[in-house]
């Protein structure tokens, strides 16, 4: 705000003892300094929010905005990125298009190919494991395989499980379990049977005769 705008607030009298050399004069020019970077601040405010315009220390928050934070290593402030500051800003401006297809095959490769700056992943769905999903990476991206690795965790539905492997090498194999050496039948008791309890045979009931209250 310029001085003579902040002197027209004031009454009257201060306005007429505002003169150049007095103290009233001097402390509006101050009052002018201060709000000088203010205001260059409101006057391109927008160029905070814009992927390619914030500064640099900016685009890590703003991937908050976009639901992408879970690319950053840490959630300190302070903390370096984890990718270059040019990717973090085409995932944030691409936030939407992502959130849209989140969930999908195509939503993962785009997020991936954002992230790391690399083509040609590859998503299986083996025949015999349902609702599982392999991530294949190609070799340029091998270096990047945590950051990777979040975005699959974020970006796969959350029934389905994910691994991460690089493009040629096959999927972890569980090892064959080994056979289960075969169990003798416990041998048969002989002699007498100590401590068994001893079963009566059933009792043989005469058939039912009339009853006695029953008329003859």
């Amino acid at each position: 705000m310029r001085r003579a705008a902040i002197e027209r607030l004031l009454p009257a009298a201060y306005q007429r003892a505002s003169v150049p050399g007095s103290v009233l004069f001097a402390l509006l020019e101050t009052m002018e300094a201060l709000h000088a970077p203010d205001e260059a601040v409101l006057a391109d405010v927008d160029a905070l929010f814009a992927p390619y315009r914030a500064p640099d220390g900016f685009v890590g928050y703003l991937t908050r905005w976009v639901a992408m934070d879970h690319v950053l290593a840490s959630p300190r402030p302070d903390a370096p990125l984890a990718l270059p500051v040019g990717r973090l800003r085409d995932l944030v401006a691409h936030g939407a298009h992502l959130a849209r297809w989140r969930g999908t095959p195509y939503g993962m490769r785009s997020a991936l190919e954002l992230a790391t700056g690399v083509t040609g992943f590859v998503l299986d769905e083996p025949v015999d494991r349902p609702f599982h999903l392999v991530v294949r990476v190609p070799p340029a991206a091998a270096g990047s395989l945590d950051l990777i690795s979040r975005i699959v965790a974020a970006e796969k539905p959350a029934a389905v499980t994910a691994e991460v492997v690089l493009l040629g090498d096959a999927a972890p194999a569980e090892p064959p379990a080994a056979p289960e050496p075969p169990v003798d039948p416990p041998p048969l008791p002989t002699g007498p049977a100590v401590g068994r309890a001893a079963v009566p045979p059933p009792r043989t009931l005469p058939p039912p005769g009339p009853s006695a209250e029953e008329p003859s």
